[in-house]
């Protein structure tokens, strides 16, 4: 599954404004599969930024690289 990394967050406000102008017009047009899917989307997209929230506001740690061991020791 594909992670957002929370620098994207933005770029998924733009994203949610298409969808919706989008689902918008299909649902004047009267296109009800249009609107299904891109409601479909719609919940993605807000899944992936509850994800990109949850991972801006957890704190990580640079572990480094691990020593690997000499041969022979």
């Amino acid at each position: 599954m594909l992670s957002i990394n929370p620098k994207m967050l933005p770029r998924l406000d733009e994203l949610e404004a298409d969808l919706l102008a989008r689902r918008q017009r299909a649902i004047d047009e009267g296109w009800r599969g249009e609107v299904e899917g891109l409601e479909l989307t719609l919940r993605f997209l807000v899944s992936k930024r509850a994800q990109a929230h949850r991972a801006a506001a957890t704190a990580s740690a640079d572990l480094g690289m691990p020593a690997r061991p000499r041969p022979g020791r």
